[in-house]
C-alpha cells in the first residue's frame, strides 16, 4: 500500500555497511527518478552512482549529517551508507529554480523503500569538495545527494509536543520524529 511505503520511507542516518548496494539497483532508482515528472519536460537531471570506495568515502566526507543532533557527526565505520545518488542540474538544459530534483530524489527513496532499503537525501553538502573529489564538471549545478543503503535504525513518527519540530534519540537509539498533525496542517 502506497501509505505504508511512504510511511516507512524515513530519513536513515545509520546502516548496515556489510549490506551492499549494487551499481545495477542505483540504476534501476535513477531510471525511477527518469521516468518522474519534470518541470516543462526539460529533464535537466543529471547523476553520478557511487557504489564503491573509494568514491564511497569522496562522496561521504562532504555530506553534513543530522543537524539537530549536534552530538553526532554521523554514522561510524560499520554503518555507513554503501551507495549514492548525486543529483545535478545540466545548465545547458536547466530549470533555474525548479523542483525535479525533489521529485527525483523522493522517486529514489521510495524505490529504496520498496526493497526494503533506506535513504537520505542531504542538501547540506560541501559542493566545492564534492566538486573536486569527483571531478564535476562546472555547467553541473550540484543539488542533492541521496544515500542508500540496508537501514540500521529504528525510527518512530511522533506527534508534535510543544510545537517542536526537532527530530532525536532517546537513550535506546530509536530516532524520534515529530510530525504535525493532520488537522493542524489542513487550512479551512
Amino acid at each position: 500500500m502506497l501509505k505504508d511505503l511512504i510511511k516507512t520511507n524515513r530519513s536513515y542516518r545509520r546502516f548496515y555497511q556489510e549490506e551492499k548496494v549494487s551499481e545495477d539497483t542505483l540504476r534501476e532508482f535513477v531510471d525511477l527518478a527518469r521516468l518522474s515528472p519534470s518541470g516543462t519536460n526539460k529533464q535537466p537531471l543529471k547523476f553520478i552512482l557511487s557504489f564503491e570506495e573509494p568514491k564511497n568515502s569522496k562522496v561521504f566526507e562532504c555530506l553534513t549529517w543530522a543537524g539537530d543532533l549536534k552530538d553526532w557527526d554521523g554514522p561510524e565505520d560499520g554503518e555507513k551508507p554503501t551507495g549514492f545518488v548525486v543529483i545535478m542540474e545540466d545548465t545547458n538544459i536547466g530549470l533555474v529554480g525548479g523542483v525535479d530534483h525533489g521529485i527525483a530524489a523522493h522517486s529514489i527513496l521510495l524505490g529504496a523503500t520498496e526493497k526494503s532499503l533506506g535513504g537520505c537525501m542531504f542538501g547540506a553538502i560541501d559542493r566545492i569538495k564534492l566538486r573536486e573529489n569527483l571531478n564535476i564538471a562546472e555547467y553541473l549545478k550540484i543539488l542533492l545527494v541521496v544515500a542508500i543503503g540496508k537501514p540500521k535504525e529504528i525510527i518512530s513518527l511522533d506527534p508534535i509536543k510543544d510545537d517542536d519540530v526537532k527530530y532525536w534519540r532517546d537513550e535506546d537509539q530509536v530516532h524520534h520524529v515529530p510530525k504535525r498533525s493532520l488537522d493542524e496542517i489542513i487550512i479551512g
